[in-house]
């Protein structure tokens, strides 16, 4: 966060060294009120640039088998231009290699989520899937696995039939 703040803060300093270049060299002929309205332009579409580029910097960092599995985008009325392109503000990644099967329960899997946001911390939750039933559940500290594969104590949830995140569970074998 540190870092994009001074980024915008060069933008804008770079921005009004730019008019004031433009002013020098047209002989001063434009207003003069032109230099920091150059710098604020400039910080805007460093500002824009740097939340449009969040999603694609994230996920070209992610560790190998990291999967993204559902994105989402939001529009609001004080970016204007989201409405035009909605900008990706938070993800959700299976990791693929944690993935867990049991072969006692086949269509049971058990594999850990990440969830990233821009300006939120990273979340990883230990999700479990029943392929057979569509369910899915949060396995938090209440849960016991029994003997026979079951999961006591987990609240499952029966999502849409696109849900993306059951559905990258259920594919991966």
């Amino acid at each position: 966060m540190f870092i994009e703040l001074l980024g915008v803060i060069f933008a804008g300093v770079a921005g009004a060294g730019l008019m004031m270049v433009i002013l020098r060299v047209t002989g001063n002929r434009l207003p003069r009120w032109l230099t920091p309205v150059a710098a604020g332009a400039a910080m805007i579409a460093a500002t824009i640039s740097s939340e449009y580029s969040w999603y694609s910097r994230t996920t070209a960092t992610l560790p190998e088998g990291l999967e993204v599995v559902e994105t989402v985008e939001t529009s609001a009325a004080w970016r204007p231009w989201t409405y035009l392109a909605p900008l990706t503000e938070r993800f959700v990644a299976l990791d693929i290699a944690s993935l867990q099967t049991n072969s006692a329960q086949p269509d049971m899997r058990l594999a850990q989520v990440y969830f990233y946001g821009r300006w939120s911390p990273l979340h990883r939750l230990n999700v479990a899937a029943d392929c057979a039933k569509g369910q899915r559940a949060a396995l938090v500290d209440a849960i016991t696995f029994e003997a026979d594969g079951t999961i006591a104590g987990a609240q499952w949830v029966s999502p849409d039939a696109d849900d993306a995140l059951l559905t990258a569970l259920c594919e991966v074998s």
